[in-house]
């Protein structure tokens, strides 16, 4: 639920949408690499102000049936709190746009990140979270001795107790800028939970001011662990290699659009494709593909279908034959492949056959390469590492 939340939060964002049904795979390489983060997070402090919302809730013995509507009241409190706090820079403040109007709200947004990084122990999802204080009320009163039995009740706590308090000014005066405390504090989250991704590997022993594109770029790559690198070697293979598969349903749009200098952008832009596959074409040649699946299901979660993994493999033994991707744009088996992996998944609203449906294409669709979140895991990172530098209150 929350992925397709995820989805329907990006689809505005054209260029990174998901048009031939390959998410999966990204985001299984995604949560190996950075677990706990998601495509519309933005930044690291969010990770302690929704526990200190709810622990502030808790305290006050807010009911099930209020808790909901309590904890929306703070974060719009919180949206208008930031947006005062970082005046003129309101990039990362989730809501702002929409303010009391927000539909989805950072609790939920990092609902799924709280859990992996076991800040937050209660299970479930945040309705049964919600559902559950009720109960968790009643076991945490005090009884009297003739309401005492026998038999103990264990009561976990709801949020993990090692938590940092939340500042005397919060919500008032909340913003972005992690306390030394607070940094470390979230470190210690990460290493504890996922010490092997290249996440915890960052917030440990990375540096606040990278500007890798991509993750593979990172100028301490050679540091990384051979698992990890290995990980990267696989996530950086299938993004440069199923690129030309984006620009060529982009390219297929253009023409059947007779948008002309769409279709100019895009056979130049698969031209550059061929040039860089064509540069790591030994590297591409030796890439072990059956490896790449055990990578990508390591997780035994992951679920990808097995129309998914057929239009994947048939894709990649077309781009990457010998001399094929130079040519791609005519190539009759990778268009064919295309249009039929839009029909199988779009059905009667596919562009190529739907006129209705190709005139809402606004030139870019699922265009971008994949970063597996490094965007957004890059910037929650660099919050970390300068927090750590910082004062302590």
């Amino acid at each position: 639920r929350r992925k397709m939340l995820d989805v329907v939060d990006l689809f505005k964002e054209q260029n990174t949408r998901d048009e031939l049904g390959i998410g999966a795979i990204r985001d299984a390489l995604a949560d190996q690499l950075f677990p706990g983060t998601g495509t519309v997070q933005t930044r690291a402090r969010y990770f302690l102000f929704i526990p200190w919302i709810y622990l502030d809730l808790e305290r006050r013995k807010i009911g099930s049936s209020r808790i909901a509507n309590e904890a929306r009241k703070v974060e719009i409190q919180l949206i208008e709190a930031l947006a005062r706090s970082h005046r003129g820079q309101g990039e990362g403040v989730i809501g702002i746009e929409a303010r009391a109007g927000l539909k989805r709200l950072p609790s939920n947004i990092y609902w799924l990140g709280l859990g992996t990084w076991k800040i937050r122990l209660a299970h479930g999802s945040q309705d049964q979270f919600h559902r559950s204080l009720d109960r968790f009320y009643r076991v945490m009163t005090p009884r009297s001795r003739s309401e005492e039995t026998d038999a103990p009740v264990t009561i976990l706590p709801n949020w993990h107790t090692g938590l940092p308090d939340a500042p005397a000014s919060f919500p008032e005066k909340a913003n972005f800028s992690l306390q030394r405390i607070e940094a470390d504090y979230l470190r210690e989250r990460i290493m504890a939970s996922v010490p092997a991704s290249l996440l915890a590997f960052l917030v440990d022993k990375g540096r606040d001011d990278d500007t890798a594109e991509y993750p593979w770029f990172h100028p301490q790559f050679a540091q990384f662990p051979s698992a990890i690198r290995g990980q990267l070697e696989h996530a950086r293979n299938f993004s440069e290699a199923i690129h030309g598969a984006a620009l060529l349903y982009n390219f297929m749009l253009a023409e059947k659009s007779e948008r002309k200098d769409l279709a100019k952008q895009y056979q130049g832009e698969l031209t550059e494709w061929a040039e860089s596959l064509q540069a790591r074409e030994s590297d591409l040649a030796c890439w072990d593909r059956k490896q790449f699946w055990s990578v990508v299901t390591n997780d035994p979660t992951v679920r990808i279908s097995i129309h998914t993994r057929t239009f994947v493999d048939s894709w990649l033994t077309l781009a990457l034959a010998p001399a094929v991707a130079s040519r791609i744009k005519s190539q009759d088996k990778a268009r064919q492949l295309i249009h039929g992996r839009e029909r199988s998944l779009k059905g009667k609203l596919a562009r190529l056959d739907n006129r209705d449906a190709l005139r809402n294409w606004n030139g870019a669709a699922g265009a971008g390469r994949l970063d597996y979140r490094w965007r957004q895991a890059k910037t929650i990172i660099g919050d970390i590492l300068v927090g750590q530098k910082g004062p302590d209150a």
